[in-house]
């Protein structure tokens, strides 16, 4: 599966049960970045997606058990750490600034992963957001299988 999700500096996700921030012009990169692939999140994410023009959203709360090898998911409040084996690609998306937060992305995951690259944009609440892609080190495949590498900048 491929996980997108968006962190502060702290890689803070959420704070007192609330997500530290949303951006309409990042939910539209999402989009042209999932496009013609399904989109799995769970309820409390789909809050921020279910007033965009998506047709591919599938929302369940056990959605990274039903996602598959080529699926992306959108996590904002859930642990991915026991999906780490299923994980083939990371793009995380960066506010660029430090937030309150109490729940962070498992930032030590990223040891298995490569950086492939890092792209910059303006978003319509934030002036600067990064993406920053990442897919799975040589050490960590261990099923042989080849994945369709994205055009994702």
């Amino acid at each position: 599966m491929i996980i997108i999700t968006v962190v502060d500096d702290d890689y803070g996700l959420l704070f007192n049960n609330r997500r530290v921030s949303k951006d309409r012009v990042l939910r539209e990169k999402i989009k042209e970045i999932t496009k013609g692939s399904k989109l799995f999140m769970n309820e409390y994410s789909y809050g921020q997606f279910s007033e965009d023009e998506f047709n591919n959203i599938v929302v369940d709360e056990d959605f990274l058990n039903k996602a598959g090898d080529e699926d992306f998911c959108f996590v904002e409040n859930v642990d991915i750490k026991p999906y780490l084996q299923e994980i083939h690609r990371i793009i995380l998306f960066r506010w660029n600034r430090i937030y309150p937060s109490d729940f962070r992305f498992p930032k030590e995951i990223l040891e298995d992963f490569n950086r492939e690259g890092i792209c910059e944009f303006a978003g319509s609440s934030h002036d600067k957001i990064s993406q920053d892609n990442y897919k799975e080190s040589v050490r960590k495949v261990k099923s042989g299988k080849l994945f369709t590498v994205y055009n994702i900048c």
